[in-house]
């Protein structure tokens, strides 16, 4: 149950969301100061009620993510996309960091995963089997995220995502049928790699990059 209370203080009139009883006091988590209830209950929004598209089997490769935050952050987003696998490579924290349940919220628990100490064999495996490898990367030869529609029919895709600092590993690019990045338009050059990846796992599954023919 969602409750919208807001401040009495006329200097402060803070508003916040609360899932206490209507019944209950609640004092201003800014100011301290007594509240009131401003909003009756109301229901959350249904994001369950997503349109069913044709799309591809997405799996993700995690090079050497230094993060256990941003890891856990990507686990949230794999579950909510539909990500199918993690494959989590070199220094990439597993779930069983603390880290990584903080930000994953159960998370972790619904995406399937496994681990890796080669990243280039892994993406190498992934590969031959005939996975459509997709580097995440601000390489000159890259291009943009919105300009790519479609992996070649029936071909899984297999989303490779780099290292903070460093990038994917070269040995890896070269197993990569293309590189994609995401146009930046401020003073910064990247995303937080938790951030990128969410924009690019939903553009493959719900934009037009996701849409294929049936």
């Amino acid at each position: 149950m969602n409750l919208i209370y807001q401040c009495f203080r006329p200097e402060c009139r803070f508003r916040f969301p609360t899932t206490n009883r209507a019944d209950e006091q609640i004092r201003c988590p800014r100011c301290g100061g007594p509240t009131r209830l401003v909003v009756l209950p109301y229901e959350g929004v249904n994001t369950s009620a997503l349109r069913e598209i044709s799309s591809p089997r997405i799996e993700v490769l995690l090079d050497n993510i230094r993060s256990a935050l941003n890891v856990g952050s990507i686990f949230r987003t794999a579950d909510g996309v539909g990500i199918d696998h993690l494959h989590l490579c070199g220094i990439t924290p597993t779930p069983d960091h603390p880290k990584v349940s903080k930000t994953a919220l159960g998370a972790e628990c619904t995406v399937n995963w496994s681990q890796h100490w080669e990243g280039v064999e892994a993406a190498k495996t992934m590969r031959d089997r005939g996975d459509y490898l997709i580097a995440l990367e601000g390489a000159i030869d890259s291009r943009s995220l919105f300009d790519f529609f479609s992996a070649p029919q029936d071909s899984s895709i297999a989303l490779v995502v780099g290292n903070e600092v460093s990038g994917v590993d070269p040995g890896i690019l070269e197993l990569c049928h293309t590189k994609l990045h995401i146009p930046m338009q401020g003073s910064k050059r990247s995303l937080n790699v938790a951030v990128a990846f969410g924009i690019t796992a939903y553009h493959l599954r719900f934009g037009r990059a996701g849409c294929r023919e049936n």
